[in-house]
């Protein structure tokens, strides 16, 4: 991918597109594949970089869904078991089959969890990764060095998936590129173009010159995620929301406190959810929770109450209790659930998604999860190809491998604490349209969501490197790394008397 290819690609073309997406998370990215995968012409707008928002910040989990299970949602769970098995086949050098575990404290627990995940497997059928079995207390601690034996009798194990959502996401972006996709991040939509009550095309501008560009599409697809409605009322002011927002937020820690292969699953947390402990990139990441919010927001941070909720659940079910001083990084996300009542409990609404078109033929696809964005991308090119008046061509996404990423050999390390490579910086910047420092150590590597620090001090090496591969002065190189030192700032848990931030 080429940001300059990009816009030339727009400036030079005189005829419309068959279908403009806007957003660049797991969604849109997915729209936009899906979309050229069939052939038709697609052009996708971001306004900040590709996976800024919501799709960087899950439990890195592909899966069907056991909360789900027990909320009854059978039709969510069937399908993200099948799409699961897609994308584990699709993308198979970034979505792995992961073992989890529940721990019990007590025989009927071992009888609860087994009979669910028994129903679980059953629900997966053909798509089925691997069966449950009930362990016994040894095998238990065997494969959890670090869980809490206090009490333990046994436990469940299951299979789900594990991926890295945001090397996913710029690698469908890529596979969108090859596919015939124009993408270009750093260019918000600023109005909708409307004949007469019909929406015919955008105008956004471009956020690295300020230049200003109108261009036209049989159909537009709206996959903003939390900020689905702010752009539907550019098409209906009097548009009323469909969304309701809830907060998860994420720890991350040293992987001594959970030194296995396997994951950990607790399965009732005071609020009534489940919480993972999960082996991630030579760390342990724990998550998530479910916090009622009254808006959107591109750059969340976590509460107090929330960082304390984890720590607490957490402590109760690992030997070794975590507290503050032991988190590399802390990071939340906004969840954009589909709700038409003033919901207090965010954790009982649908993860499962809908569809909106308004009178101006607009196309708003929202709710869902990271599992389900193929199914969503596919429902909502269906739908634009039908309002468009575009030929239609079946979805091929089921079967189509997403293009892996190459690797940078003899070049230095950027840090003794994380596997960053200064190759990294410079495939992130030739052919992953990277702009930014944070581009490169929140997105592109995850140096910023594993290790806060030490992604702050990578930053002046990281800055350097951009600044060459972009042709950028040394004013940049400056105001790059003063950007990055205040965002990264956010994601190290301090002390409760250092927090500004305070729950409203």
């Amino acid at each position: 991918m080429n940001r300059t290819d990009s816009l030339n690609r727009i400036r030079d073309r005189r005829e419309r597109w068959d279908i403009i997406v806007i957003g660049g998370g797991a969604t849109g990215v997915g729209c936009a594949l899906d979309a050229a995968s069939r052939g038709y012409d697609v052009l996708l707008v971001e306004q900040h970089d590709f996976g800024k928002g919501t799709s960087s910040r899950s439990t890195k989990l592909i899966h069907g869904g056991v909360r789900y299970l027990a909320q009854g949602n059978i039709s969510l769970v069937r399908e993200g078991l099948r799409e699961r098995a897609i994308l584990l086949r699709n993308a198979p050098h970034v979505v792995y089959r992961q073992e989890f575990i529940i721990p019990c404290y007590g025989g009927w627990q071992k009888a609860k969890y087994g009979f669910g995940l028994k129903l679980y497997d059953w629900l997966a059928g053909k798509f089925s990764i691997g069966k449950s079995r009930i362990l016994s207390r040894g095998e238990v601690i065997e494969s959890l060095p670090g869980v809490r034996t206090n009490g333990l009798t046994g436990g469940v194990l299951y299979y789900d998936a594990q991926f890295d959502d945001t090397r996913l996401l710029i690698d469908m972006a890529r596979t969108a590129d090859i596919q015939g996709a124009c993408l270009l991040n750093y260019s918000p939509v600023t109005s909708l173009m409307l004949e007469g009550d019909k929406v015919k095309g955008v105008v956004f501008t471009d956020a690295e010159t300020g230049d200003t560009y109108t261009v036209e599409a049989k159909s537009v697809i709206n996959a903003t995620g939390i900020f689905c409605d702010e752009l539907r009322r550019m098409s209906d002011p009097a548009a009323k929301p469909v969304v309701t927002f809830a907060q998860g937020s994420h720890l991350v820690l040293d992987r001594r406190f959970l030194p296995s292969q396997a994951a950990l699953l607790i399965p009732k947390t005071s609020d009534g959810r489940v919480l993972f402990c999960i082996p991630w990139k030579e760390h342990v990441l724990i998550g998530t929770t479910d916090t009622p919010v009254d808006q959107s927001a591109i750059e969340p941070e976590a509460f107090d109450s929330e960082i304390d909720f984890i720590l607490e659940t957490a402590g109760e079910h690992l030997a070794t209790k975590p507290a503050r001083d032991d988190i590399k990084s802390v990071f939340a996300g906004i969840r954009p659930l589909i709700s038409r009542t003033n919901a207090k409990n965010t954790s009982a609404l649908s993860r499962g998604h809908e569809m909106f078109a308004d009178k101006s033929g607009l196309i708003t696809i929202t709710g869902g999860k990271w599992t389900t964005y193929r199914r969503m991308a596919e429902d909502a090119v269906n739908q634009a190809a039908t309002i468009g008046g575009i030929k239609a061509v079946p979805c091929v996404t089921a079967t189509l491998r997403i293009e892996g990423t190459f690797d940078q050999a003899n070049t230095e390390i950027l840090h003794p604490a994380l596997r960053c490579m200064s190759g990294d910086v410079v495939r992130a910047a030739r052919v992953e349209m990277a702009r930014t420092v944070e581009d490169v150590l929140a997105r592109r590597t995850r140096a910023l969501f594993l290790n806060a620090r030490a992604a702050i001090e990578m930053a002046p090496k990281v800055a350097q490197i951009l600044a060459a591969e972009l042709g950028k002065s040394k004013e940049w190189t400056k105001a790059q790394l003063g950007n990055f030192g205040e965002l990264a700032d956010r994601y190290l848990a301090k002390p409760h008397s250092d927090k500004l931030k305070t729950e409203n």
